[in-house]
């Protein structure tokens, strides 16, 4: 049975967690985007620079200077730590009602961000999942990777008893009281299937709303790799059932 809802408040914040490493040739863009998205909430965007040796941290504090309206903190990691601990960073810092993650380049639209925030503003959810497989506009890109994904999606549901399409999905939004509640601990990017894990063994309501999907290829800047999915099938189980 899933935990009694809260009311939520009548008009709650968001806030928007963006990890980032490396992210010098999109950051800027992408939280110009961040701005811009079409949400009438109040929000912030809290960014964790996880030890970029690049200029990431210069353009993102360039974006602070030339909008200072938009609510940016930054928050720095010395060294690299992985994506899952830049969330958790992030997450410490948020003050906002709403917290969904957002990755620092140019793949995930945050027009997608109604869609997204919906299911929690009319009290359905206390989680929703974006999917790259419901049918949104996507990059066609990397068969072997949507493979990979859906066999990891699969797999997660086989543990958790979710029905879910995109389980490695970057967006993902939750209440910010759930978002504590999980105790996330994954410093890389078990952190997708950790998530996951610990909503079901929460009981928590989770959605899934389609959204658009730009990838890019390792030319580009793409991180993850196989060794990531190898990891994912062990925190998969992990998490499910270990404390």
């Amino acid at each position: 049975m899933s935990p009694p809802a809260p009311a939520a408040p009548a008009r709650p914040s968001l806030s928007v967690l963006v990890p980032v490493y490396d992210e010098e040739a999109t950051v800027y863009e992408l939280l110009r985007r961040v701005h811009r998205a079409p949400v009438d909430l109040p929000r912030e965007v809290v960014v964790t620079d996880d030890g970029s040796r690049d200029g990431t941290v210069a353009e993102v504090e360039r974006f602070v200077r030339d909008h200072p309206d938009a609510n940016v903190r930054l928050e720095r990691h010395t060294g690299n730590r992985g994506k899952g601990a830049a969330v958790r960073t992030s997450l410490a810092r948020a003050t906002g009602d709403i917290v969904l993650i957002q990755d620092g380049d140019l793949e995930y639209d945050p027009r997608d961000y109604p869609a997204l925030l919906e299911p929690l503003l009319d009290g359905r959810a206390d989680a929703v999942f974006g999917s790259r497989f419901l049918g949104g506009p996507h990059r066609v890109l990397y068969f072997w990777h949507s493979v990979g994904n859906r066999a990891l999606t699969l797999l997660s549901n086989v543990f958790t008893n979710y029905n879910l399409t995109d389980m490695e999905v970057c967006y993902k939004a939750m209440w910010r009281r759930v978002a504590l509640s999980l105790d996330l601990r994954s410093d890389r990017f078990g952190i997708e299937p950790e998530i996951t894990a610990k909503l079901a063994r929460g009981g928590w309501r989770l959605y899934e709303v389609p959204v658009s999907y730009a990838g890019r290829g390792y030319e580009e800047g793409k991180k993850i790799t196989w060794r990531d999915g190898v990891a994912a099938l062990a925190h998969i189980v992990r998490y499910r059932y270990l404390p």
